[in-house]
């Protein structure tokens, strides 16, 4: 034709080389280097620090922390940093950063949604790390907004520049009442590094987790506690999650949970109370309502303990949420605490429970009882040393519940 059917200019075409493969030995190098963020915690859930030239996501729940803690990151790391914001003013921003300490000459604000703009600031900067929050705002030309395909065009032309310019990038997104990362599934297979943050909204606690990392480990956990100054770092989380517990109240009982690579001590919560209704109500926070329905049964079944009139609930407190089947038996040991009026006291418990009564062993009882022992609990009941719930239920001065829930009051 002579000329481009869609610019109507001439000259424009050119060859273009197919891909050459090469072996594997022949790759270059790429020396992998980690910017520290100033905080442990989150050094640690990256598993290390940030790596240059990588792709991070950070999603959670609107209000867990997510923009208190990138800027707070971005102030402490003592590096060359852009934070772009499409949710919020250069006001609000300043306010944040003067409540949390982060007013720093090294950081740079600035107020954008346009994904073009926010590239060439990316490529002609000279950031060494660029925070977008969130990647649900960044708006691309000839796309609809609030699309998924926005989503995906937009994280694509920034993981592009900050690529090219070898800059780390730090994006965050929110998620939706499911759980799951709001925008296309594509999203988190483009980045180089998913983490997650949750924790109720409404207490002080954080837990930011590593779902994805092309750079290292996803068995780390970092802990924070929100405060009126931002986020901080919790040494001693057990401690925290167990703190004002009352040890003599019926219904409590201590379970070391694996969280990655630590061990933390989470605290068991049970109610159990007489209800009117024909179909008593069963409420669970924290744990798979399925597995306690299940501990409920088998309760009932194979150590008397009959529940079909009384209201069940069941929590798991600091608004950790625990999915291992080693939770069974604290499950179990509380509801038991809770019907029969007997407190448990200071002592950690874990194990499976099977549907015919039976305990089975879970991994990591050496750690559970380290992390017991280290917080000074008085003794520990590990599931693998018995072979029947009714016998871990006898052990720890609950058989009187076997009898019934009716000396419930």
């Amino acid at each position: 034709m002579g000329f481009c059917p869609q610019c109507r200019s001439s000259g424009t075409i050119g060859d273009t080389a197919g891909a050459t493969p090469i072996p594997v030995t022949s790759l270059r190098d790429l020396p992998e280097h980690r910017i520290s963020t100033g905080i442990d915690e989150l050094d640690r859930a990256f598993g290390g620090g940030i790596v240059v030239g990588s792709v991070a996501l950070l999603a959670g729940e609107p209000g867990v922390g997510k923009s208190t803690l990138v800027l707070g990151a971005a102030a402490r790391m003592g590096k060359k940093t852009l934070v772009v914001s499409g949710e919020e003013s250069a006001g609000q921003i300043k306010m944040r950063a003067s409540r949390i300490g982060a007013l720093v000459d090294t950081v740079s604000v600035a107020v954008a949604s346009d994904a073009e703009a926010i590239v060439a600031m990316i490529e002609g900067g000279g950031y060494q790390l660029v925070v977008i929050d969130s990647i649900q705002t960044v708006s691309v030309a000839g796309v609809a907004a609030g699309t998924p395909a926005q989503v995906r065009q937009a994280a694509a032309m920034l993981l592009a520049a900050a690529k090219a310019s070898d800059t780390a990038l730090l994006m965050t997104g929110h998620v939706t009442k499911e759980g799951s990362i709001a925008g296309p599934k594509l999203l988190e297979h483009m980045v180089d590094v998913v983490v997650t943050m949750e924790g109720d909204p409404h207490r002080g606690l954080r837990f930011v987790r590593c779902a994805k990392n092309r750079y290292g480990s996803v068995d780390e956990v970092g802990i924070f506690e929100m405060t009126a100054t931002g986020l901080v770092a919790v040494p001693d989380a057990s401690a925290s999650l167990i703190a004002g517990r009352d040890p003599q109240a019926p219904g409590s009982v201590l379970f070391p949970t694996i969280d990655g690579m630590r061990s933390l001590v989470v605290e068991i919560q049970s109610l159990v109370v007489p209800s009117n209704h024909a179909q008593p109500r069963r409420s669970v926070k924290g744990l798979p309502s399925a597995r306690v329905h299940q501990i409920l049964a088998a309760l009932e079944r194979h150590a008397g303990l009959a529940l079909g009139r009384f209201e069940v609930y069941v929590s798991a407190m600091g608004g950790l949420r625990i999915t291992e089947p080693a939770a069974d038996l604290a499950v179990a040991l509380a509801v038991a605490s809770a019907a029969s009026g007997v407190a448990i006291s200071d002592v950690a418990a874990w194990g499976e429970v099977g549907l015919t009564g039976e305990l089975r062993a879970v991994p990591h009882a050496g750690r559970r009882r380290i992390e017991a022992e280290r917080i000074g609990l008085g003794g520990v009941i590990d599931g693998a040393a018995y072979g029947h719930l009714l016998d871990a239920l006898v052990e720890s001065g609950l058989a009187a519940a076997t009898v019934g829930a009716d000396s419930v009051a």
